[in-house]
């Protein structure tokens, strides 16, 4: 499943460079995490480093809208980035 960005963001930025997948975007008031693009930093990183850089305990959390498997993050990350 993707990552969630809860309502309890700061709006801090922390989480922005983080992401592999550039999933993370500034939103109004608080950042956002596109589903299509997230791929919970499955095969780069053994957590989500949006959550690992948070400051906010319980603000980058499992979007339970958007249950995947391990398999379908991997395949999610073949197809973003096709050479790598």
């Amino acid at each position: 499943m993707s990552i969630l960005i809860a309502d309890n963001c700061i709006s801090c930025g922390a989480c922005l460079p983080e992401c592999p997948n550039d999933a993370i975007s500034e939103g109004d008031p608080i950042y956002v995490i596109d589903p299509d693009l997230c791929t919970e930093c499955i095969g780069f990183h053994d957590e989500p480093q949006c959550a690992a850089v948070c400051p906010i305990d319980e603000c980058c959390i499992p979007d339970p809208n958007c249950v995947e498997t391990e398999e379908q993050l991997l395949a999610k990350k073949a197809r973003i980035h096709p050479n790598g």
